[in-house]
């Protein structure tokens, strides 16, 4: 299954009259703006390419078609549930959270059967994660070795509008995946407000495989090359919506250890910038991110997108994700980032990926689920002191 509905645990937070509205069944609005009774009443540091009140717009899109493993789709429910939206306001921060429908409502998507708007035809399966029935209106087969194309781009073009919209009033949209391959949608929205926005991606893994050199097929490990318009991206039905955005000077990567070899061919082959555990291990964490800044905004003059896939951290950090690899980012090293960005005053978006709880056992999503919290609040001030 891509995608989950919402839980009763958070349509029961929802009759809170004070900061919740209902919109029928299919719709949501969570709005809570700070106050001195829950923290700060504005942001700690300046985050000077946004307008007006210190606002984030919540996209939680709980999306799975870019992999294989199910589960990641339940993320942006769980972070919400963990209070996610409070923690935020009581940085300062004016929050609005809308409902995820507008993800679910395509006709690629599996739904349950149960679903009153489960679809009088399609094609049937099984859930894996939990045995239900779903139903899918229109079949979406492999083109070439690109694996769920059509529900990957229709999803996408959904993130990339609802990101502009945010970015266009001026707030700060920050995502909660879902499975990276939502980055194609994130960026292309940043971009569509800031131009000249550079992006840092913290991950495990580069992402940047192109529909001809994946083995696997899993667009969740191709976001970038279709950002930058690589051989084999200009294909539908990506074609229809995303025209190469970003440049090979505007991305810098921090945290890699496992490349595949035709992603290390690519990176040499445009002059990518990106660290390595290996520099963070050299230079520390600090010295690396004030390099990575330093190649991507120099002057500290341009906007940032921030993409950030958990798996970036160790695995004793965050284990709950579904392409851990061992021997990354420490906790500190990993919040230190999100820290000196926001100090910085340029970040404009962010996202954070691949928290998958319904991998391993419950403690071990508590610490996954908490580490995405974390991030996120430090991305928006939260500091040690």
């Amino acid at each position: 299954m891509s995608f989950t509905r919402l839980p009763s645990t958070i349509r029961s937070s929802l009759l809170n009259p004070a900061r919740r509205s209902v919109v029928g069944i299919r719709g949501f609005h969570i709005h809570s703006k700070p106050s001195p009774e829950k923290g700060l009443t504005e942001p700690q540091f300046k985050y000077k390419f946004l307008e007006g009140t210190p606002t984030v717009g919540i996209v939680g899109c709980p999306f799975s078609g870019g992999q294989g493993r199910t589960g990641v789709d339940l993320a942006p429910n769980k972070l919400i549930s963990a209070g996610l939206v409070d923690q935020l306001s009581s940085l300062g921060w004016e929050v609005h959270y809308n409902s995820q429908q507008k993800f679910l409502d395509i006709p690629y998507n599996p739904i349950p059967t149960s679903s009153p708007t489960a679809p009088s035809k399609g094609t049937e399966t099984v859930n894996e994660t939990d045995g239900q029935k779903e139903i899918q209106r229109l079949p979406d087969d492999d083109i070439g070795k690109m694996k769920k194309p059509r529900l990957v781009s229709a999803v996408n073009q959904k993130v990339a509008e609802e990101v502009s919209e945010i970015a266009g009033k001026g707030w700060l949209p920050l995502t909660l995946g879902g499975d990276h391959s939502l980055a194609m949608g994130t960026v292309a929205g940043t971009k569509a407000k800031y131009p000249d926005a550079c992006l840092i991606w913290i991950d495990a893994h580069a992402d940047i495989n192109t529909p001809l050199s994946t083995d696997s097929g899993n667009l969740h490990g191709c976001p970038v090359s279709f950002l930058l318009g690589l051989e084999g991206t200009d294909v539908a039905p990506f074609n229809e919506w995303l025209k190469p955005c970003l440049k090979p000077s505007e991305i810098v990567y921090i945290g890699l250890r496992d490349v595949d070899g035709p992603e290390k061919a690519i990176l040499k082959k445009h002059g990518i910038k990106a660290f390595s555990m290996h520099h963070v291990d050299k230079y520390g964490i600090a010295k690396v991110v004030e390099m990575a800044l330093d190649h991507v905004n120099p002057d500290r003059s341009k906007p940032v997108h921030l993409s950030y896939d958990v798996d970036a951290l160790d695995p004793m950090v965050a284990p709950s994700t579904g392409t851990p690899v061992r021997g990354g980012l420490t906790f500190r090293e990993g919040h230190y980032i999100t820290e000196a960005l926001a100090e910085s005053g340029c970040l404009v978006s962010v996202d954070i990926m691949e928290v998958n709880p319904s991998l391993l056992d419950p403690g071990s999503v508590e610490k996954t689920v908490a580490a995405g919290c974390s991030l996120a609040r430090a991305s928006l001030g939260e500091t040690l002191l």
